[in-house]
């Protein structure tokens, strides 16, 4: 009789879910409700969407890594929430900016399933897409430094909180920042006027409206920033450990649920790139064929964590002033810094992504168009007429 071979049971693997979506989510969803209360969102439909991302993300996770046997994990878009967070409020309101992500969605779903323009996507010049990522998240990690002249008691521990753990554990840094606003928030007292009932978890229709402008402006930049910061990275961190990742079926399922979720604030969901690293690096077992239980893990985690949702959004509407804003800020610099060097690396594109990078930052608004969509047409105009021979394919 052949005796069944019996796996230990994957412990290592399933902390190292649960550690990518609570560091994750902690890390980061202070982008999203900034991202999405800059485009019009009230709170409760702010909750709406974080809830959304968080399950959609999290059921996107545990189908992906059961059925492929590899550590798929799926994160929201943090650069597009950031990018959201430098964007003004439509003229339509927050439900031309939800036309906007439906847009997003489609173009998803398309690059998985039309060959060329996924490699249009490719084309684009990372030196410029990295610099338009940057000048955009400038304005957002600036704000930590300037809240904390005006409210240095609400700011200063923070700050000093997130400092001291990037210097002796660097993974909870973020997360540590976040706990600590929350007992700033408690000792403010501002949590005395908070009602039971704005804790439960909520959904929050709004019928989207489709603006040309709108979608210049936030639809088109949402999708090249998640395409090029997010899903292609996610790809090559997965192929650094062995991995295929299966971009073009990912790709279908986050342009569906985008478009299905766009009502509800469910502005785009990708494949990680940063955190993918946790759930399919050695963190999570010395077996790499076992690695996928941690992105089970990890969508099961998502699935816990998005009732949460209204508590963290309620919690951050009644913070003292700039906290949250601190919070988003720390969460980004890492991410700014790693933009900013990819942008300027390339010596024979440098100029291009430098004029780039201060067209994003400027805040430039043209014809209702914001900076994210010129900054990109200003670098690759100079390109164009200054390094032509730069946009050209490698032989």
């Amino acid at each position: 009789m052949t005796q069944a071979t019996v796996h230990p049971a994957p412990t290592q693997a399933v902390l190292a879910g649960v550690v990518t979506s609570v560091v994750g989510f902690t890390s980061s969803f202070a982008v999203v409700l900034t991202g999405l209360t800059a485009v019009g969102a009230s709170p409760a439909e702010s909750a709406s969407g974080l809830l959304v991302l968080t399950m959609t993300m999290g059921l996107g996770s545990l189908l992906f890594s059961w059925r492929t046997r590899l550590p798929v994990v799926f994160a929201w878009s943090t650069p597009g929430a950031a990018l959201l967070a430098a964007a003004t409020v439509p003229d339509g309101g927050y439900a031309d900016a939800v036309g906007a992500f439906v847009v997003a969605g489609v173009l998803y779903a398309l690059t998985g399933l039309v060959s060329p323009l996924g490699d249009l996507v490719a084309r684009i010049p990372m030196p410029l897409a990295n610099a338009m990522l940057a000048g955009v998240l400038l304005l957002l990690c600036v704000e930590p430094f300037l809240a904390l002249a005006d409210q240095p008691a609400a700011i200063a521990p923070v700050l000093a909180t997130w400092l001291v753990l990037v210097r002796v554990a660097r993974r909870w840094a973020v997360p540590g920042a976040f706990a600590a606003a929350v007992v700033v928030i408690v000792a403010s007292g501002s949590l005395g006027d908070v009602r039971a009932g704005d804790l439960a978890p909520t959904l929050a229709w709004t019928t989207p409206s489709i603006d040309p402008l709108t979608v210049l402006a936030i639809g088109l930049p949402l999708y090249l920033v998640t395409m090029t910061s997010q899903n292609i990275p996610g790809v090559a961190v997965m192929a650094s450990f062995g991995y295929t990742a299966p971009l073009r079926p990912a790709l279908g399922f986050s342009g569906a649920v985008t478009v299905a979720t766009a009502p509800l604030g469910g502005y785009s969901i990708n494949l990680a790139a940063i955190s993918a690293a946790l759930a399919a690096g050695p963190t999570a077992g010395d077996d790499p064929d076992r690695r996928w239980v941690a992105g089970v893990s990890s969508g099961v985690t998502n699935l816990f964590l998005g009732p949460l949702a209204a508590l963290v959004t309620t919690a951050s509407a009644v913070a003292p002033a700039g906290v949250i804003a601190a919070v988003a800020g720390v969460a980004l610099l890492g991410t700014f810094g790693s933009a900013a060097a990819a942008a300027l690396a390339d010596e024979g594109a440098r100029e291009a992504a430098a004029i780039t990078f201060v067209v994003a930052a400027s805040g430039l608004t043209v014809a209702g168009v914001g900076p994210a969509f010129w900054a990109l047409v200003a670098g690759g105009v100079y390109l164009v007429v200054v390094r032509p021979a730069w946009l050209l394919p490698v032989a």
